[in-house]
């Protein structure tokens, strides 16, 4: 803005500049921030990541990676809550649910847990992922024998059961073969290495173990140190050596017991070959 000057004066016009200083726009705000806090959680998460691959073996990836499936929450009708959603009467109604609410008022839920270390699809506890099925485990030995047909042989000394205490597998002697040396605790050639397959397939496991020795009905002489009663347990404890000699964890063996010739394999015939053989059961809990 310019101030005229006074008539007849000599001085120049007085100019007066404004400026309007206009406030500047504001700042973009913290979305920004919120952005690179979920890269660098992202960014850790993928490191920890990699880390866990590199420092577990196969079996702890496979626990970890059940841990972390997702589980399947069903909401059971008829049970504790309001008149909503959960079916109840109110929120004093007792529950009627397979696991009772720890408090009056909350709405107990049915998970369905996996089968490593918690309850299997039929609510029982089971130790390990893999379902213990006696056709499964005789298919698996057997593509193991298949390609050398004189350990195909071995496999008529096998006979998988499955029983309330777990899957059992026997060793069975036959009038052709004997897991053992005659009336010793001392393991043939071919028991080893009949021992040495079956020890494999355990191994694809983590169930615990109960080894037990029998013997068929055949008296010791007289004046003998030794029973049927001794020698079923020295030959389930030498079992469980050669089964820990072929990669199978000491700490799952359970038992060992020796039960002489009171659980016969042919009870009709209590001196059959067959009532000599060694148990191994693979306990469902």
């Amino acid at each position: 803005m310019a101030k005229k000057a006074t008539p007849g004066s000599n001085q120049p016009p007085i100019i007066v500049r404004k400026i309007i200083v206009e406030e500047h726009a504001g700042h973009h705000g913290g979305a920004w921030k919120v952005a690179y806090a979920d890269f660098v959680t992202a960014m850790m998460a993928f490191f920890l990541l990699m880390w866990l691959l590199g420092a577990t073996n196969e079996k702890q990836r496979k626990a970890l990676a059940d841990y972390f499936a997702p589980t399947l929450v069903q909401m059971q009708e008829n049970g504790a809550g309001s008149d909503g959603i959960f079916g109840g009467q109110s929120l004093t109604d007792k529950d009627n649910l397979p696991h009772k609410a720890a408090q009056t008022g909350r709405q107990s839920i049915n998970i369905p847990r996996d089968a490593t270390g918690t309850l299997d699809e039929k609510g029982k506890k089971s130790n390990n992922s893999k379902a213990l099925d006696a056709k499964e485990f005789e298919k698996k030995i057997r593509e193991r024998l298949k390609n050398n047909p004189k350990r195909l042989a071995l496999l008529k000394n096998i006979r998988f059961t499955d029983t309330d205490e777990g899957l059992r597998i026997d060793l069975i002697d036959e009038a052709d073969f004997s897991m053992f040396a005659l009336a010793t605790d001392e393991l043939n050639p071919q028991a080893r290495i009949l021992i040495g397959e079956v020890a494999k397939i355990i191994d694809t496991v983590d169930n615990l173990l109960v080894i037990r020795g029998h013997t068929d009905s055949l008296p010791y002489a007289s004046g003998k140190s030794m029973n049927n009663w001794l020698l079923s347990s020295a030959r389930a404890e030498a079992t469980r050596k050669e089964i820990v000699h072929q990669g199978v964890l000491n700490t799952r063996m359970a038992r060992i017991e020796g039960v002489a010739d009171t659980e016969p394999y042919n009870p009709n015939d209590r001196m059959d070959d067959r009532n000599r053989r060694i148990s191994i059961t693979m306990k469902r809990d």
